[in-house]
């Protein structure tokens, strides 16, 4: 234990997540983020001066840094491993299978792959979409089995307009051929800095179905890549934890990359 504590003292924690905040971006279809204050300083204050503050807050599943569970997507009706999408499911109690509650704890090898800085900008532009190609030229190592992806486009400095961020739903990403690519490679999770992870607009989703219902591959979207970027460490340890929302679909996440000192 000594030695596990002495090795993370030295190391360099990387948040990745986004701050929450009102008016941040939020996918049109999914409830926004609302905050107040329910009690505030001097409302309340007990004989010897001391008082308190609270809150109320509500989100959807997929608000701000998040990650999708299995039971996102389905195809002709099944879930990942042929399971029924509607077998089980309710509006209160959500999806009866390979929902977000079952998803552990993930603490796992990362490796970030920068496309923005291999296409040699600050920024992609919104109508690009990422190849095996680029995914190949900015793999400066193996992508193996249970490997947490992270793919870089630049868009995470726009979190703070959401309308630039969410741009009408447009912005760049993997579409099929990419979402091969990364499954292929037997991934845990595959993640981006952008709204959706995959090029949009799309009217069929080939990423997310491709990666959840067919292959069991979990999907994180709205992180922040630019200081893990800005540190040049393509290799880490990515830790991230969902909150067991039962038959959730989604679930935020505070999530981020340890680093090597």
């Amino acid at each position: 234990m000594r030695e596990l504590l002495g090795l993370l003292q030295h190391a360099r924690l990387v948040d990745l997540s986004q701050p929450f905040h009102i008016g941040m971006p939020h996918y049109p279809t999914h409830p926004a983020f609302l905050f107040s204050l329910t009690k505030r300083h001097g409302d309340a204050v007990l004989p010897n001066g001391a008082s308190s503050a609270s809150e109320a807050f509500t989100m959807g599943g997929h608000s701000g840094t998040h990650i999708d569970a299995l039971c996102h997507y389905a195809k002709n009706g099944r879930l990942y491993g042929g399971v029924e999408a509607e077998a089980g499911q309710t509006y209160a109690g959500g999806v009866g299978s390979h929902a977000i509650d079952a998803v552990a704890p993930v603490l796992r090898r990362g490796v970030l792959l920068d496309i923005a800085r291999q296409q040699n900008t600050d920024v992609l532009p919104e109508d690009f979409e990422i190849l095996p190609e680029h995914l190949e030229a900015a793999a400066c190592m193996e992508i193996g089995p249970g490997d947490v992806v992270l793919i870089r486009t630049g868009w995470a400095r726009f979190w703070g307009d959401a309308r630039r961020y969410v741009n009408g739903v447009r912005s760049p990403g993997p579409a099929d051929a990419g979402a091969r690519w990364l499954s292929r490679r037997g991934v845990f999770a595959a993640g981006s800095d952008t709204l959706t992870f995959e090029k949009v607009p799309s009217a069929t989703m080939p990423a997310h179905t491709h990666l959840l219902a067919e292959c069991g591959i979990h999907i994180i979207e709205s992180l922040n890549l630019e200081e893990l970027a800005a540190s040049g460490i393509p290799e880490f340890i990515f830790v991230a934890a969902p909150l067991p929302i039962r038959g959730g679909t989604g679930s935020p996440v505070r999530a981020f990359a340890l680093l090597e000192s």
